[in-house]
C-alpha cells in the first residue's frame, strides 16, 4: 500500500505558462522524492506597462511517501 501527499507551488516564468510549469516542477523534484504528478490548480498573469510581465501557476504536486 502506498501514502501519496500534495503540496501547492507557485512558479512564475517571464516566458509562458508552460515555462513556469516546468520551473515548478524542476524545483520540487529537486526538494522531494517520488514526485509522480502534478495538478494545474489556476494560471494568471501580472501585467506592467501595458503588457504581460510574468505568467504564474498554481499547481498541486502529488508524491509518494517513503515507508
Amino acid at each position: 500500500m502506498s501514502i501519496a501527499r500534495t503540496t501547492e507551488i507557485i512558479a512564475s516564468s517571464d516566458k509562458s505558462f508552460d515555462d513556469a510549469v516546468e520551473a515548478g516542477i524542476e524545483r520540487a523534484t529537486k526538494t522531494l522524492d517520488n514526485v509522480t504528478g502534478a495538478w494545474i490548480q489556476d494560471q494568471e498573469v501580472t501585467i506592467k506597462n501595458d503588457k504581460i510581465k510574468e505568467y504564474r501557476v498554481r499547481m498541486k504536486v502529488t508524491f509518494v511517501l517513503k515507508d
